[in-house]
């Protein structure tokens, strides 16, 4: 008997006073009638929870939200495709996107049969889960750029939404159509600018990651600029019918607010960030939410928000029907490192003192895991505070101490020490002494320096990063790809006067660098742009953001015309007083480093990315390898070196971890769940850097991955593919079961 074939027997009566549903009006509590109905809804009741054991309901054969569901572990009871046949598996279809290059990192949903997902300029998409076919396409008009990592699934009964973000937008789409509600919002959307208690048109505030669910809620958090100005990173609830909203939380507290007392008086008008960009979990049985916030703007200067900066660096437990606090841990107190929570959180259950405990995982940018009791915020391995040196940037005031976990063991290397060096050629390792003489290195939440180059490792994008963790119920296990690179960074004192140069040192050398050369992958060169943008399509980005650029809105026509200006030709144009700038520092950033050898390798011994199995009742390591390599490296016999790595994993029932993740080799991976053996791999169209999914369709189990290349090299491919995998028919017959 199918699903729905029960739902259809269970249905057709009434809902008594007293709760009872089902049961026709006549009918007597206590009576013969009332009896049979009673022993028919425990029989009803019992057959749902076999089927959800043995993984044959509905959703536990879908992939129905970011992160497989509400509790973000990544995990399918399927196991059609298993540890015996995985060897097998072979692409069962492509879905080209036809929209470009772009990386929005997206890991799609997949409900009723019908594969959601999103194209690389946010246009979003329904597919035939079990055929790749197209069934629609939703375009904004907008142009989207960046991540865009997913999108939200809301249904009662017949009516099925589905929601999708583009740039600062949120729509509302039918999710047999892919049309708009026009009853949502603003004729079907809603604007994330709006709300926040200052001007809408100056705000920059994207959804990355996708909103999650709690009954009629939507709760979204957002991406905000790294710098001032900034709005607030607020998490709010909207009405999922009518797109009202219906809460905020104040990451940056007003007065009167529990955590006001750790920032100056008037942050809240002027500070900004401290949001969720990274995703949410939600507990539905409790009715809780957990929010992990990022650093406050500015990131490494905070000279002007003197305090612990609650509730910036903050895993939040929240009333989802209210927004109430009802626990939270700051992990990092005024946070001049950019330490951002990097993932969503998992809701996880393990075993302490014979007893099992609904508890809540963190990964962290540091490379530790934290594990607290859902309910209450208490520890579940030990946490002490440690005092760390004082900054000695005039007029900032570092925290005294932070919070040091204590196991399980960092996942990621925390202390880059001469002797952990490159060796991979004589010259490579001469040129890394060199270089690393002339830097700071003192490892975990060591304070930039004026001039002098500090030492961040691991580096600015972890340790942990955006593609999720996953968790394996049935064995305890957790699952967390990480990277082991070193960066570098430092202060520089801000120059009087007012030019070109000065608007890009003050606005875009965040990211891209004092001599334009960037940060590959992730924040591009701007060097010799002109030969490749014209000046409008310079001018647009700059208005509209582009990537994790924001966009910069405050501008004024004849600062954007300078700007462009210097980018293209390198002309100065000294700008009139009275700018536009809102910066309060008297600092910048002079930028990302990665800490590369001269031939573009780390400069710091492999491996350089791993795939670690943390074991959550005891926190201890199950087992660890490196995950990825160069393949040119890897055809003169040096294999197995690790690579940087984004997208995360997801485990099975079938004894199985998939990930991709890995930049330069795009490959797409299978391992065993227990031993980590490595049992498949293929070579994908373009990087995987995106988080997979599986699914049941047609009766066969699939795997997919959303293939970019979006953070490779310049030279490397790239796209937009969704690729599926699954077993040759006769094979998924024969491994059905196993």
């Amino acid at each position: 008997m199918r699903m729905g074939d029960l739902r259809a027997v269970s249905t057709g009566g009434v809902t008594s006073e007293d709760g009872r549903a089902g049961l026709p009006a006549n009918w007597v509590a206590g009576g013969e009638d009332w009896r049979r109905a009673r022993r028919f809804r425990r029989a009803f009741a019992a057959v749902l929870t076999l089927l959800s054991l043995s993984g044959c309901s509905r959703s536990s054969r879908e992939w129905p939200g970011y992160g497989g569901g509400p509790e973000g572990i990544r995990y399918s009871p399927l196991k059609e495709i298993n540890r015996s046949n995985v060897s097998q598996i072979q692409v069962a279809w492509t879905f080209d996107t036809e929209d470009g290059a772009g990386d929005p990192q997206t890991q799609p949903i997949v409900v009723g049969g019908v594969l959601y997902g999103v194209t690389p300029r946010h246009k979003i998409f329904a597919l035939e889960a079990a055929t790749g076919k197209e069934l629609w396409r939703f375009d904004s008009g907008l142009v989207g750029r960046g991540p865009n990592r997913g999108l939200t699934l809301w249904e009662n009964g017949k009516d099925r939404r589905i929601f999708a973000a583009v740039q600062s937008y949120v729509y509302a789409l039918d999710a047999a159509t892919g049309t708009p509600i026009p009853t949502f919002g603003d004729h079907g959307r809603i604007d994330l600018r709006e709300g926040l208690g200052r001007p809408p048109a100056g705000q920059s505030v994207i959804l990355t990651t996708p909103g999650v669910i709690y009954k009629d809620l939507l709760i979204v958090g957002g991406r905000t600029p790294e710098a001032l100005p900034s709005p607030p990173g607020d998490i709010r609830a909207y009405d999922v019918r009518s797109g009202r909203l219906r809460w905020s939380f104040h990451t940056i507290p007003r007065p009167g607010e529990f955590g006001y007392e750790t920032w100056p008086k008037d942050a809240w008008q002027h500070s900004g960030s401290a949001n969720s960009w990274a995703g949410m979990a939600v507990d539905t049985r409790r009715g809780i939410v957990y929010a992990p916030t990022g650093s406050a703007a500015f990131d490494f200067y905070g000279g002007d928000r003197i305090g612990d900066n609650l509730f910036a660096n903050t895993l939040l437990a929240l009333n989802a029907e209210t927004g109430e606090r009802i626990w939270h841990f700051q992990l990092v107190r005024h946070d001049i490192w950019d330490y951002d929570f990097p993932s969503p959180p998992s809701l996880v259950t393990v075993r302490r003192n014979g007893r099992k405990v609904d508890a809540v995982a963190q990964a962290t940018k540091q490379g530790w895991l934290l594990l607290f009791d859902r309910a209450n915020g208490q520890p579940l391995f030990p946490i002490e505070y440690r005092k760390f040196p004082p900054s000695d940037v005039p007029g900032e005031a570092a925290a005294e101490t932070q919070a040091v976990p204590l196991k399980p063991a960092p996942f990621s290397r925390q202390l880059l020490t001469e002797e952990m060096l490159t060796r991979r050629t004589p010259e490579a390792h001469e040129w890394a002494v060199e270089r690393f003489r002339t830097f700071r290195s003192g490892g975990i939440y060591v304070p930039a320096a004026l001039e002098t180059e500090t030492v961040v490792f691991p580096g600015f994008d972890g340790g942990a990063e955006w593609g999720g963790q996953a968790f394996d119920p049935e064995t305890g296990l957790y699952y967390v790809n990480s990277n082991d690179l070193a960066w570098t960074t430092s202060l520089a004192q801000r120059t009087d006067g007012w030019s070109a140069r000065q608007l890009y040192l003050n606005k875009c050398a965040l990211c891209h660098g004092d001599n334009l050369e960037g940060a590959p992958p992730t924040m591009p060169p701007l060097t010799g742009i002109g030969r490749k943008r014209s000046r409008e399509e310079v001018s647009a980005v700059i208005r509209q953001g582009a990537g994790r650029m924001p966009p910069f809105q405050n501008l004024s026509r004849q600062e954007i015309d300078a700007l462009v200006q210097y980018l293209r030709t390198g002309q100065n144009v000294r700008l009139p007083a009275g700018n536009s700038d809102p910066q309060r520092t008297p600092y910048r950033f002079t930028g990302y480093h990665r800490f590369l050898d001269p031939d573009g390798y780390p400069a710091v011994e492999p491996p350089w990315g791993n795939l670690s199995a943390i074991n959550l009742n005891t926190g201890e390591y199950a087992w660890k390898r490196p995950l990825g390599e160069y393949p040119e490296l890897a055809r003169q016999g040096v294999k197995d070196t690790g690579a940087e790595n984004y997208g995360g994993p997801i485990v099975t029932a079938g004894g199985l971890v998939f990930i991709g993740a890995t930049n330069f080799d795009r490959k797409f991976r299978a391992f065993d769940k227990l031993t980590g053996e490595l049992l498949w791999e293929t070579t994908l169209p373009y990087a995987g850097n995106a988080t997979p999914v599986t699914y049941e369709a047609g009766g066969r189990q699939f795997v997919v991955i959303y293939a970019n290349g979006g953070k490779g090299r310049a030279s490397d491919p790239k796209g937009g593919a969704y690729v599926a995998f699954s077993l040759p028919l006769a094979s998924a017959r024969d491994g059905q079961g196993k």
